[in-house]
């Protein structure tokens, strides 16, 4: 019940973009760890292996992965795709396991909310949150290219010596690629961002010009 109560609240603020979008996950990623916090770190490790699990599932198989990204479905599909969801979650032979409740009901609540499409961003927010209980900084590096391995190099080293990593047990950095950032480089650690990206200064230039433009327009109408 207090699990479905944060989540739900998590929906009372909502925003249009990447930024407002992740910044909803999140909410939904406090919500489950804190729930499963309040039982034991061995319902963290649980509650972390069924959402990767669920998650590989969807990445592997078509028919899960419309099914997630599908907010208009009925009731009735919703819940036969939840059904199978929780089923790769639990495994299969010897080592099958029931699903626990916390993730059975943050699914059941993204679905009630259509909010499933969250759910990457809800697990990788999940596993930071994870990262962090336990020592671990996880940072990555969003490049337009894979960068090459000497600048991922010199990027590691300079992690290394800062004040973050240095707090931390173990630091483990990741490259991924999105052609979207243009040029240039977007740091992600814990629920910080650096944005060194060039279509984020394509952005500020538009919206500069915008500024601008709106300025000459008012000069030239009060003449």
């Amino acid at each position: 019940m207090l699990l479905s109560t944060s989540v739900r609240a998590a929906t009372a603020s909502t925003g249009l973009g990447r930024r407002a979008a992740s910044a909803l996950a999140l909410k939904y990623s406090h919500a489950i760890f804190n729930a499963a916090l309040a039982k034991s770190p061995q319902t963290i490790n649980k509650v972390q292996t069924e959402l990767n699990t669920i998650a590989t599932a969807v990445k592997d198989a078509p028919q899960l992965s419309s099914f997630v990204s599908n907010p208009t479905l009925s009731m009735k599909d919703r819940i036969a795709g939840l059904s199978v969801l929780y089923a790769a979650a639990e495994g299969t032979g010897a080592k099958k396991e029931p699903v626990s409740e916390i993730t059975k009901n943050i699914f059941v609540v993204l679905s009630e909310n259509g909010r499933l499409a969250e759910m990457q961003g809800v697990i990788d927010g999940f596993n930071e949150l994870v990262a962090g209980y336990k020592g671990e900084l996880t940072v990555t590096i969003t490049s337009a290219a894979p960068l090459p391995r000497d600048v991922q190099t010199r990027l590691e080293t300079a992690l290394k010596n800062s004040q973050a990593a240095q707090q931390s047990k173990s630091l483990k950095v990741a490259n991924k690629v999105n052609p979207a950032v243009l040029g240039g480089i977007v740091v992600d650690f814990g629920d910080k961002t650096l944005d060194l990206s060039v279509a984020s200064r394509v952005t500020k230039l538009n919206s500069l010009l915008q500024l601008n433009s709106g300025l000459i327009v008012y000069t030239s109408e009060s003449v």
